[in-house]
């Protein structure tokens, strides 16, 4: 039973709606406004929930919907006791080798003890919709770059990858101490074709248990049309 729920539960935590005009294409997650009361902590946690993605895999308020490898939380974020959560969102679960096959990354270097507190409160809340705690637009109408530009935030790629692609996220396990920056002249010698950087973004990397955080598979999530604007989005931030 623990392992059956454990299975459901496997994103516990990660990332859409489309809505379009003759001149404009833009993405968006309609939430609707808040409705009753929540804590302050419930409040958080829905705002964590969308800063670091967890919307584009599991759907708006943990509806699902997205994947079908992706459950949704309604039911087993009530479900989960807080150990079991804590340990999914630290740990991950469900890695897998296919990479059409979403699965939950490690977070447990990236997100803090009270942010995944506030989850956990949010989860156990039943996922209610709160005012603000939504993704931005995306402009499909302003050219690759700032399309992907507006991806890199909505995927949460800014929570590990850094502003402008920077890095400085620590990861202490792996090689190197940190998640790779996408701005140095080691990640273009590395991933020097379009191709290589969208096949990464498909796959995952460092594929390990905790506390290795791992990059989490996205070829079932992003669309081609979406990988295509964040390499050309990634390709901006080159430094001199």
């Amino acid at each position: 039973m623990l392992r059956s729920a454990l299975t459901l539960a496997a994103a516990a935590l990660l990332l859409t709606a489309c809505g379009s005009t003759k001149t404009v294409t833009v993405t968006v997650a309609t939430t609707p406004p808040q409705t009753g009361n929540v804590s302050d902590l419930v409040a958080e946690g829905a705002h964590d929930f969308n800063q670091f993605a967890c919307a584009q895999c599991h759907g708006t308020n943990g509806r699902g919907g997205v994947s079908p490898d992706v459950p949704a939380l309604k039911v087993v974020g009530r479900a989960m006791t807080a150990t079991q959560l804590r340990s999914i969102i630290n740990h991950g679960l469900g890695a897998s080798a296919d990479p059409k096959r979403p699965y939950m990354p490690v977070w447990g270097q990236v997100i803090s003890t009270r942010q995944v507190n506030a989850l956990i409160a949010y989860l156990h809340a039943g996922l209610p919709a709160v005012s603000g705690a939504t993704a931005a637009p995306v402009q499909t109408d302003q050219g690759r770059v700032v399309e992907g530009g507006q991806l890199y935030v909505r995927y949460g790629c800014i929570n590990c990858h850094g502003p402008n692609g920077l890095g400085g996220v620590p990861n202490p396990s792996s090689p190197d101490k940190t998640i790779p920056a996408l701005s140095g002249a080691d990640f273009f010698a590395e991933f020097n074709t379009d191709q290589k950087i969208i096949d990464v973004i498909r796959s995952g990397s460092v594929l390990g248990k905790a506390p290795i955080v791992s990059m989490p598979h996205w070829g079932g999530i992003i669309d081609d049309a979406q990988l295509h604007a964040l390499v050309a989005y990634i390709k901006t931030l080159r430094a001199q």
